[in-house]
């Protein structure tokens, strides 16, 4: 089984999630700029895309500098063939390791027998592991997955993935009924330590759900004896959440995280914004702007703004009118 970078991580390490519409490569290079992870994730992307007339914009997806390595690709598809395809891809393109999405709730991917479907067929999932490994020889496998799909299923599920020897697990603590609407049971995540110790002790094991920052990050790792954990939602507005990691920790003040909202916002116009609508980079304002008098108004007139430019000018005055701020 090739294990890559994975072996050479310290533990226990730390790591961004994949979030569609989040953490593509404008948000990526802001992070990496304030302190980087030690694992980047792409977006998810469809691997039966990346075998159609669409591929040449879900690329974009794919894309990346050498400054976020050790990153992986996420891929997700319920056909072995497109699979090994896309793996094949990744390979060529310097990827540093491939991550099989089998925990996405989405019912149109659900519809394709992707993400969290692949928790009722893990004849089928364990086919589109192989299929990965085929493509990509090079690289390891990874799989995130959830602990069932309306129950838990971990002693059913997780062995069908172990077997098929992963270098690496993410479990999400809920199951696909659940969503996130209720807390993350990270007690269920040592059912599946355990499995692994006994079936597949080489594969590493990462939880991943409500993970405020860092410190409860550590936290976790040490109570519930994972190797890693994933942050998701809390890189939102925060891009400095893994700076501790590089003994840079520092409390941002609101200047400094509306000029960073303005670098993001400037990077997302170039690097996507012939493909993307503005309004997927306006989701993150919420998030920059707030926590003090005024944010709410503020982000109310962020959000009539048309383009990188007039976001810009509305922080520059907001600034130069708000001295207390600075």
């Amino acid at each position: 089984m090739e294990y890559g970078f994975w072996k050479k991580l310290r533990k226990p390490f730390f790591v961004l999630a994949p979030m569609a519409d989040v953490t593509d490569c404008a948000f990526r290079r802001i992070i990496e700029e304030h302190g980087r992870p030690d694992v980047f994730w792409t977006e998810f992307v469809s691997a039966d895309g990346l075998a159609s007339p669409g591929k040449k914009v879900l690329m974009r997806d794919l894309e990346f500098t050498k400054k976020e390595k050790p990153i992986v690709a996420q891929l997700f598809s319920s056909r072995p063939d497109k699979m090994r395809e896309a793996a094949a891809l990744c390979q060529s393109l310097g990827f540093d390791g491939i991550d099989i999405n089998m925990g996405c709730p989405d019912r149109s991917i659900e519809k394709q027998g992707c993400g969290a479907a692949m928790i009722k067929n893990p004849k089928l999932a364990r086919e589109v592991i192989r299929a990965a490994k085929e493509g990509a020889p090079k690289l390891p496998v990874s799989v995130k997955t959830r602990i069932g799909y309306n129950k838990n299923e971990i002693s059913t599920w997780i062995p069908e993935i172990l077997s098929e020897g992963v270098a690496a697990l993410t479990v999400h603590c809920r199951t696909r009924k659940e969503l996130s609407l209720v807390p993350a049971r990270w007690e269920h995540v040592r059912e599946v330590v355990s499995l692994r110790d006994r079936l597949a002790p080489d594969t590493l094991i990462l939880g991943n759900g409500d993970v405020k920052d860092l410190d409860d990050a550590r936290a976790k790792a040490s109570e519930f004896g994972v190797d890693g954990v994933m942050l998701g939602r809390a890189i939102f507005g925060n891009p400095w959440l893994f700076s501790s990691l590089h003994g840079t920790q520092s409390v941002p003040t609101i200047s400094e995280k509306l000029e960073v909202m303005v670098e993001h916002t400037k990077l997302f116009e170039k690097l996507l914004g012939d493909i993307k609508s503005f309004a997927i980079m306006k989701k993150h304002y919420k998030a920059y702007v707030n926590g003090f008098d005024g944010a709410k108004e503020f982000r109310t007139e962020l959000m009539e703004a048309k383009d990188a430019k007039e976001v810009e000018e509305r922080v520059k005055a907001f600034l130069a009118a708000r001295a207390d701020l600075k």
